[in-house]
């Protein structure tokens, strides 16, 4: 089901939308993203593995329990979304639930690709869903919408043992009637995992609690920093794409005048933070933002000696 992209594969549209029943019931979920219109995706990467060890590695020392997980304020909020929509968070947590639940109980998360690590790693550094989607063979629209029940599931790793998703519940839908998720971000489809190999990526970051936003922007920065610079990348992306309530529709892929803010075509919402410049209008251009929800910061450019991931940089 995975095809690698064909040479106009990055020019091909994807608009991207927010189903309004969603938002009425969960006003404040964000949905970022950034197009990867080509990349060859290795296996693995020295960088990205410094980086995931490291949040692994704080999130061992933290010694949180279940309890506390769920407490996260993002993670909270992920789990009243979810019961917003019918879904019991107990039974399907959110993706990022699910992966800092798993470390802070002491395991490592299996390592999967450059990719899937990257996401990982920043899903453990912010406590978002941070998710890669391999868009090669989707084309014309995508969307966050309530289920209707007919559309098609295929399960990571079986994808010939389909599923319907059950009516109302949030999936990622194509105008094939194929759903590349399950409640959510709860679980991907087989059809958009990212594997090795040259793909047409999109990668999505997601919040539901207040003030996510500016965090959902942070993650894309460091998404964006590690892609272009980081040991086994390289790889070049677009501008990233912010929706919510306000802007709900928008194509990753199409190009955007550098001076429109990501996810406003009227130019009213906040540009997202990217590592192309210093958002804190600090003269002496030090790269080191303020902390993240996790107490982190982001990560320095990958222009030195080594990268700093911002696991590392925990106060």
């Amino acid at each position: 089901m995975q095809n690698p992209p064909d040479a106009a594969g990055g020019a091909r549209p994807l608009t991207v939308s927010i189903d309004a029943r969603l938002t009425e019931r969960v006003p404040g979920y964000v949905l970022g993203l950034i197009a990867v219109p080509d990349i060859d995706v290795v296996r693995e990467s020295d960088d990205i593995g410094a980086w995931l060890t490291a949040a692994e590695d704080i999130l061992h020392a933290a010694g949180l329990g279940k309890a506390d997980v769920s407490a996260l304020p993002a993670i909270a909020a992920w789990r009243e979304a979810y019961r917003a929509v019918g879904v019991n968070p107990n039974k399907f947590p959110c993706a990022a639930e699910s992966v800092v639940r798993r470390v802070a109980k002491g395991d490592r998360l299996p390592r999967i690709n450059a990719l899937v690590d990257l996401c990982n790693a920043v899903s453990l550094d912010t406590r978002l869903p941070v998710a890669s989607c391999d868009v090669g063979s989707l084309q014309g629209e995508l969307e966050v919408r309530l289920a209707h029940g007919g559309e098609v599931f295929a399960p990571l790793g079986a994808p010939d043992a389909t599923e319907h998703p059950e009516p109302g519940e949030v999936v990622y839908a194509d105008h094939r009637g194929r759903a590349h998720s399950r409640r959510w971000n709860w679980r991907q489809s087989d059809v958009v995992r990212t594997d090795v190999g040259r793909r047409r990526l999109l990668l999505t970051v997601e919040s539901a609690h207040e003030g996510g936003r500016a965090e959902v922007e942070e993650a894309l920065g460091w998404l964006v920093e590690a892609l272009s610079g980081l040991d086994g990348l390289g790889a070049v992306t677009g501008r990233p794409l912010v929706l919510d309530r306000t802007t709900p529709q928008g194509d990753p892929f199409a190009p955007r005048h550098p001076s429109t803010p990501s996810g406003d075509p009227g130019g009213h919402h906040q540009q997202a933070s990217t590592p192309s410049g210093d958002p804190s209008g600090d003269p002496s251009g030090d790269r080191r933002q303020p902390s993240t929800p996790s107490g982190h910061r982001r990560p320095l450019a990958p222009g030195g000696p080594s990268f700093v991931p911002p696991a590392a940089l925990a106060r």
